[in-house]
């Protein structure tokens, strides 16, 4: 059971990688490149990248065109009464029918440049950009958050078939035991005592092995569903102790400058000023330049035609709205000190963040330290009763509870060791780090400012710039 134990242990802390095996930084490129809920994340960016020249679109020129074209038919009946001025008492009637069929038809073109509306635009400009800040951070989470479930994921999976590997020899070793107790029992050297206390051992081993696999199962489903392959011959995982800091307070301190949770909350709250703003401006006076060039045809009657243009400039003064934009002022003011608040609430979050995941870490190195001294003198206490136990000096009780002792130990270690690299990655995430670039995953990562460039400064087209 020693070399199996070594074999698990080194498959947790390091050592010689297997040929062609997945190492953690592959797996983290893999959900990186095609994790489906950072996609989805992207995508949700990109939607809001289009605000930005939504809100531009409110200074630029509007054309609209119209048209008409139709059929029209005229009944025209005219009746006459003449009287003779000589003899009024003699008069004529007539009648006259004119039928009549044209084809109506009118065309405008009519447009609108708006010169000055109160800095509204300006501002919801600016309140659209802190908005894509804000989002890019928000990617930044979920990235963070992604990169670190796969971490979990990968180093669950090494855990688990850790496990099971030790509950697995350690069934084999309680079928041993189970045999060589029921051989002194033949020769009369224990009693039947001894024998069910390691039938029942070796029962309850077989029930951890089974749970075992049960837990190495579920850990493998985790991994594909974040990492999006299942998991084939893993390699050693190790810490990143290489891009932490040296003490809690420095990562304190980068943390409440770096870290995207709070970030987003500094580009909403910019956004929620920015909101009052672009509202007071509807108690402000808006000019524009509006004009049409229009021709129509047979509206009238057949055979006229009227051709024009016009240009006029458009002044409107906001007097009084019945309080609607007067409200819509004081809720932005409400929610603007709501969104500063917010980013107090984050800087609280982080900072606590920060000092368990520091914890965590700090547990885990004594943790394994503390392990490997125990699994040094299990390892020696069940040597000593297994002897003792040959001299008559040990009941098969305590040479099972020695065995479980050094089992729990080394399974300990194997949890120490897992928990040692995810809490490393734990803090880089606290820190606002874990990331692509910071990490070195892949030499050209997603950037989302590509497609805010693109989108910015477009007068139209729908196609999307990959095309769809």
């Amino acid at each position: 059971m020693r070399s199996v134990a070594c074999f698990v242990i080194c498959l947790i802390a390091g050592g010689a990688a297997t040929a062609r095996a997945e190492t953690l930084m592959g797996a983290m490129s893999r959900a990186y490149n095609a994790n489906p809920q950072l996609n989805a994340s992207r995508a949700e960016l990109r939607a809001i990248d289009e605000k930005v020249p939504q809100a531009l679109a409110g200074m630029r020129p509007r054309v609209s065109g119209d048209g008409y074209l139709g059929v029209q038919r005229n009944r025209l009946i005219t009746q006459q009464h003449d009287i003779y001025p000589n003899d009024p008492t003699q008069s004529d009637f007539s009648k006259s029918i004119q039928n009549g069929k044209s084809v109506p038809r009118a065309a405008t073109l009519a447009f609108e440049q708006p010169i000055f509306d109160g800095f509204k635009t300006q501002n919801q400009t600016l309140a659209a950009e802190s908005g894509v800040f804000a989002g890019r951070e928000r990617l930044r989470l979920t990235e963070q958050r992604i990169l670190f479930d796969a971490v979990t994921a990968y180093m669950d999976v090494l855990r688990d078939t850790a496990a099971l590997k030790l509950q697995e020899s350690n069934v084999a070793v309680l079928k041993e035991q189970l045999r060589q107790t029921r051989e002194r029992y033949e020769y009369g050297q224990i009693t039947p005592t001894d024998v069910s206390q390691a039938e029942a051992r070796l029962a309850g081993g077989k029930s951890m092995a089974s749970a075992a696999r049960a837990a190495l199962d579920a850990s493998i489903g985790v991994y594909r569903k974040i990492v999006g392959v299942e998991p084939k011959t893993l390699s050693p995982g190790a810490p990143v102790d290489r891009l932490l800091p040296k003490s809690r307070e420095e990562a304190e301190r980068i943390a409440q400058t770096e870290h995207p949770f709070i970030l987003a909350a500094l580009h909403d709250a910019d956004a929620a000023d920015l909101d009052i703003k672009a509202l007071e401006a509807d108690f402000m006076p808006k000019f524009s330049i509006i004009g049409d060039i229009f021709t129509q045809t047979d509206l009238v009657g057949l055979g006229n035609r009227n051709v024009g243009a016009k240009i006029l400039g458009h002044l409107n003064v906001p007097i009084y709205e019945g309080g609607l934009t007067s409200s819509r002022v004081r809720q932005a003011k409400e929610t603007a000190g709501q969104r500063r608040l917010n980013a107090d609430v984050a800087r609280a979050e982080v900072l606590s963040l920060v000092r368990a995941y520091w914890g965590a870490l700090q547990a885990a190195k004594t943790q394994i330290a503390a392990a490997q001294t125990q699994i040094a003198a299990a390892e020696r206490a069940l040597y000593g009763v297994r002897e003792e136990a040959k001299a008559g000096q040990r009941t098969t009780l305590e040479i099972l509870n020695a065995q479980q002792e050094l089992l729990n130990a080394r399974i300990g270690l194997v949890i120490a060791q897992r928990d040692r690299v995810v809490a490393s990655y734990a803090v880089l995430s606290a820190l606002g780090r874990l990331s692509s670039g910071w990490l070195g995953l892949t030499p050209l990562g997603y950037d989302p400012a590509i497609h805010f460039d693109q989108v910015k400064g477009l007068w139209g087209d729908p196609m999307t710039p990959d095309g769809r």
